[in-house]
């Protein structure tokens, strides 16, 4: 038998439809068939080429939701849940840390780990269905699988998708104090999350900047309490207006969630004397931007992270409270269009033009 998949053969040019062989189910291996497979903002970065070493062709899909088709000796989730023949799945899409070198020993970073490999982004389609845009998902040992809570739908996880799990890592990377003001650049599937998690932590207030209408609707639905559009004010008008919220002093916390360089002077202008500012929306190179290091950053006294990748914990904290909080985190509702394998190019047309929030691929 073959798998369907939309395959990305390089940066710029379309996707193609590939029939993949079926993958031999390892012990330790299970074959997941596909239910949705999120359409990511990186999706469309490794469509123009803005990520390196992607060993192109790809099938992408990094977050993805499953049921489980196969398994070669595979009992139970990572958590020790049981898992049969039927159940729903979501996955760990990093895999293949080594567990024995210096950022994965010593400083407690995997996400640094040289031999790390990332489902949908940095296994080739000559490897397998290594990606979710494809009918069915081949999980390797090891692969860290969680069944989904019985509260929680394909949807509730899919809606989230990618930026559930990093605007949770970029909320905890900010280290906010209950009552701090934070300010969430960017109103996509990240930006959405840093609001939703940002307000669930104890935020005394949330301010989000970003576009079109849809979105800042959805980020005052998931928590913020000013949505200000980018397209509808200056940046002078926006800094009046953060200003007049805090005091004149600025924002406590500073999320950059939008994957654009000009943002990044913004926040820096936003951000109070002493501040944390996390930049956590340039998974991909999108280009440089001019910061003035003594304003913005020493005589501020700024406390400036990054935020790249995610561990499994942000994973399995994220869900856990999407499940318990799920009437405050309708992540479902951000779901914007529904895609079939051989549509792949239109939905990554529709997320790069903003058409969608989230567009997810359904074989």
């Amino acid at each position: 038998m073959s798998i369907k998949a939309a395959v990305m053969t390089a940066p710029q040019q379309p996707l193609e439809l590939w029939d993949i062989d079926d993958p031999v189910v390892e012990p330790g291996g299970v074959l997941l068939e596909t239910v949705a497979s999120e359409v990511c903002g990186t999706d469309v970065h490794l469509h123009h080429g803005r990520l390196s070493s992607v060993p192109y062709p790809i099938v992408p899909g990094h977050i993805s939701v499953g049921r489980v088709s196969e398994s070669n000796g595979v009992e139970r989730d990572v958590l020790g849940e049981r898992l049969d023949t039927g159940d729903v799945v979501t996955f760990y899409d990093v895999h293949e840390t080594c567990h024995s070198c210096y950022y994965c020993l010593v400083a407690g970073q995997p996400n640094r780990c040289p031999r790390r490999r990332v489902y949908g982004i940095t296994y080739s389609a000559r490897e397998g269905p290594l990606g979710g845009w494809a009918e069915r998902i081949y999980l390797k040992p090891g692969v860290k699988i969680l069944k989904l809570p019985e509260s929680l739908s394909a949807d509730d996880v899919i809606g989230g998708g990618c930026g559930l799990f990093t605007g949770f890592a970029a909320v905890e990377r900010g280290d906010l104090a209950m009552g701090d003001t934070v300010l969430v650049q960017g109103t996509g599937p990240v930006g959405l999350a840093a609001i939703a998690f940002s307000a669930l932590r104890g935020a005394g207030q949330v301010i989000a900047i970003g576009d079109p209408s849809p979105r800042l609707k959805l980020a005052a639905a998931l928590g913020a309490d000013m949505a200000l559009s980018l397209s509808e004010t200056t940046a002078e008008g926006r800094e009046a207006t953060v200003r007049d919220a805090t005091g004149g002093r600025g924002v406590d916390v500073a999320l950059e969630c939008a994957g654009v360089p000009e943002a990044v002077p913004e926040g820096f202008r936003l951000l109070r004397d002493g501040g944390t500012y996390v930049i956590a929306g340039h998974y991909t190179d999108t280009g440089s931007t001019t910061i003035n290091p003594h304003l913005d950053i020493n005589r501020k006294h700024a406390d400036v992270r990054g935020r790249w990748g995610l561990d499994f914990g942000h994973v399995y904290r994220a869900l856990g409270l999407l499940a318990r909080h799920r009437e405050r985190l309708p992540f479902a509702s951000v779901i914007g269009r529904r895609y079939a394998l051989d549509q792949a190019n239109q939905a990554l047309a529709d997320v790069e033009g903003l058409e969608v929030t989230k567009a997810i691929i359904t074989p």
